[in-house]
């Protein structure tokens, strides 16, 4: 029996029939089970790859992604995800487009949507804008469809917003689930979400958002930590504090790095802006005051420059449990010595993680690949054991 047919099987287990025709915006708008059939999926998807079993499910199609910010491991994931489905990827370049001359999104979302299976939108820089653009977005196709304009309605998937970043984090997490040797490992696990010292400023929240909102699910111990003035969304607290609560693990807050990384089996120590100077740098970008960002610009790098000691160097990760913790990343980290003069992770630590933080990275296209499968097919048990028993190679020779 192969191991795609196994997980095949675990996923007739769940409870999963409103994932059909339905859009992945945030970790916690979707139940553990239907949680748990991501990383099913992910894994039989990888698997099948692996034993050079073909995964297209579809014959033509495409998936539209739109990346209002720069991305290099997303970009490349979605694309990897659209292809390893036989959908073709077709980019959204806004500044080659109408939209440049001011074309509507409902316009812009029916024009590119005719025959597209799913949308990737990445939008992450303005606080309250993210995930509206890619609600406006989506609910226009969920009017062209049900007006006869598209034959069907594309599936959105949330490439990275204000608040969550889902494909990220499940790609962590899936990570995490795998270097522990399953789910039912994770219980009890300490993790620390911290902030981490950088040399540029106005890096986006939802990271350690999505961390603390999607590790609280699964039994664990998580730390936020930051130093004061650094604080997220306090909607993202509550979402935390409430899967703690109902998983059985923990979540605390706290301003010390090193008691974060105390006895920990995980530590994630990135950078991030504050979400009070983040709400600040919308606004006035909306009003177009370049003297103000300027300004902003460089309190928030003076801010930064106060907390240099806030980086993952051998000394913090001695302080961890063994010596020995998991150290993540969502890349690219500001390495010191290498990137930066001084930045969120020293080198030799980077250096002693590269090969766990590029498998990190690697579970990302087949959890985007995972959402897409989930949303678009009826019978995902039956899909994927008929790929399985099929004799349809990837590679011919």
């Amino acid at each position: 029996m192969s191991k795609a047919f196994e997980l095949a099987r675990h996923l007739e287990t769940l409870h999963i029939n409103n994932m059909y025709k339905n859009d992945f915006y945030w970790t916690w708008d979707k139940t553990d089970e239907e949680l748990d059939a991501i990383f099913t999926v992910a894994d039989a998807l990888r698997d099948l790859r692996e034993h050079n079993k073909s995964t297209r499910i579809f014959d033509s199609g495409l998936g539209i992604s739109i990346f209002r910010d720069n991305s290099t491991r997303t970009r490349f994931s979605f694309a990897s995800a659209c292809n390893l489905l036989g959908l073709e990827e077709q980019v959204l370049d806004e500044k080659v487009s109408q939209i440049a001359h001011g074309e509507t999104v409902r316009e812009t979302a029916n024009m590119v949507s005719f025959m597209a299976d799913v949308v990737g939108i990445r939008d992450d820089m303005f606080i309250d804008e993210g995930h509206k653009y890619q609600k406006t977005f989506i609910d226009a196709c969920e009017y062209g469809y049900r007006h006869g304009i598209l034959e069907q309605r594309p599936t959105l998937v949330n490439l990275q917003c204000d608040v969550d970043h889902p494909t990220q984090c499940m790609a962590d997490m899936l990570h995490v689930i795998h270097q522990f040797g399953g789910v039912e490992n994770l219980k009890g696990k300490k993790v620390a979400m911290t902030w981490a010292y950088s040399p540029s400023y106005g890096k986006p929240l939802s990271v350690p958002q999505g961390v603390i909102g999607l590790f609280t699910r699964f039994g664990m111990d998580v730390t936020l930590a930051h130093p004061e003035g650094y604080e997220v969304m306090p909607k993202c607290i509550d979402i935390a504090q409430k899967n703690a609560k109902a998983s059985g693990g923990s979540f605390k807050q706290c301003n010390s790095m090193d008691e974060a990384f105390k006895d920990a089996d995980i530590v994630y120590p990135k950078s991030w802006a504050p979400f009070a100077a983040m709400e600040e740098r919308t606004k006035l970008y909306q009003k177009g005051d370049k003297a103000g960002i300027d300004a902003l610009e460089k309190k928030l790098l003076a801010q930064n420059a106060e907390h240099k000691d806030w980086t993952c160097s051998e000394e913090k990760m001695k302080l961890t449990k063994d010596g020995k913790a998991l150290y993540l990343h969502c890349l690219p980290a500001d390495i010191t010595g290498l990137s930066c003069k001084e930045g969120e992770v020293d080198d030799t630590v980077f250096d002693r993680y590269l090969d766990p933080l590029y498998k990190q990275a690697s579970y990302k296209p087949y959890v985007i690949a995972a959402m897409i499968f989930m949303s678009k097919v009826k019978d995902p048990v039956k899909a994927l054991m008929a790929l399985d028993a099929a004799d349809n190679l990837r590679k011919l020779y």
